[in-house]
């Protein structure tokens, strides 16, 4: 095998390597929300470990920090929320009504492209838009008591904010191209720290001590950690080897993984009517992924 090849191989396997772990990621938070620990310190606490580890692996970069512009702390705003109401919602909520209605943050990409960046959308961004809307409409109505398509739980409001915060977290990166990837990446995991400190200020419980948790608990979110510093290294070796419409499609592979995982692991499944809007919605992210211009 040639060198091109393998570096395409491994380009692929760590698109693929992201997908898996953020198709499975929702089961050990569930087990420590199960345990009684809230998902907002298990995100906490998770993104502590990932943060540190991450100053130590780029300890040699540091000396720049203090003359990294303004857009940092936007991008870990925006981070924060997306990472942190995912994780709350994917606890709460069925698996798969929570990550397709993330999977609508395509049509929240565009408008903001629109608008904020002055992109012109064209034909194929309307088409997206309107198949997503379409697939989101089929899939939250409900036959038995004709009401109106909208989420139902606050799980999927939290769904549909993290969508809106990951195209946000997207824009923020696109304006932020003079930005390196290490500071991209610990900007996230700070913000997810910084968000998650600002739920618990708001808590009616302040914030659990290590000593609280029972060693199965602390290796867990240890656990966690890692597999989040490993997903973000391997996407980032991938996205930057391979083209990004094929990045796009391949991270949809993370719905095949959680359909599979909700199916066996929480004993989820979804109606025929909640499959066809989610169809839907998948058409449309990945039409929005092939009709991009790398």
């Amino acid at each position: 095998m040639s060198n091109s090849n393998n570096r395409n191989f491994f380009a692929v396997f760590g698109v693929l390597f992201g997908a898996v772990c953020w198709g499975v990621i929702w089961y050990p938070y569930r087990l420590l929300a199960e345990s009684g620990i809230s998902g907002v310190t298990s995100s906490l606490y998770t993104y502590v470990i990932a943060s540190v580890l991450g100053m130590l692996l780029y300890a040699g970069q540091w000396r720049g920090v203090a003359r990294l512009p303004l857009s940092v702390a936007w991008l870990a705003l925006a981070a924060g929320w997306t990472n942190l109401s995912y994780v709350l919602a994917i606890i709460d909520g069925e698996v798969m009504r929570v990550m397709l209605l993330f999977y609508l943050s395509p049509v929240w990409t565009l408008i903001l492209a629109h608008f904020w960046l002055k992109e012109k959308t064209q034909i194929s961004g309307y088409v997206t838009i309107i198949v997503s809307l379409l697939g989101a409409t089929v899939m939250l109505h409900d036959p038995q008591t004709g009401s109106w398509p909208l989420p139902r739980e606050m799980s999927e409001w939290l769904a549909l904010g993290s969508g809106m915060g990951f195209s946000l977290t997207n824009v923020i990166t696109r304006k932020s191209s003079h930005l390196s990837l290490q500071a991209k990446t610990l900007s996230v995991w700070l913000g997810v720290m910084f968000v998650s400190i600002l739920f618990l200020a708001f808590d009616s419980s302040w914030l659990p001590k290590v000593s609280d948790f029972s060693p199965q608990n602390v290796l867990l979110m240890s656990m966690i950690a890692l597999c989040l510093m490993a997903a973000t290294l391997f996407v980032q070796y991938g996205v930057s080897r391979i083209a990004a419409t094929s990045a796009s499609v391949l991270f949809l592979f993370e719905l095949v993984i959680a359909a599979v995982a909700s199916y066996y692991l929480a004993h989820e499944s979804m109606s025929a009517h909640e499959w066809l809007g989610g169809a839907l919605i998948v058409a449309a992210a990945v039409y929005a992924a092939t009709t991009h211009r790398d």
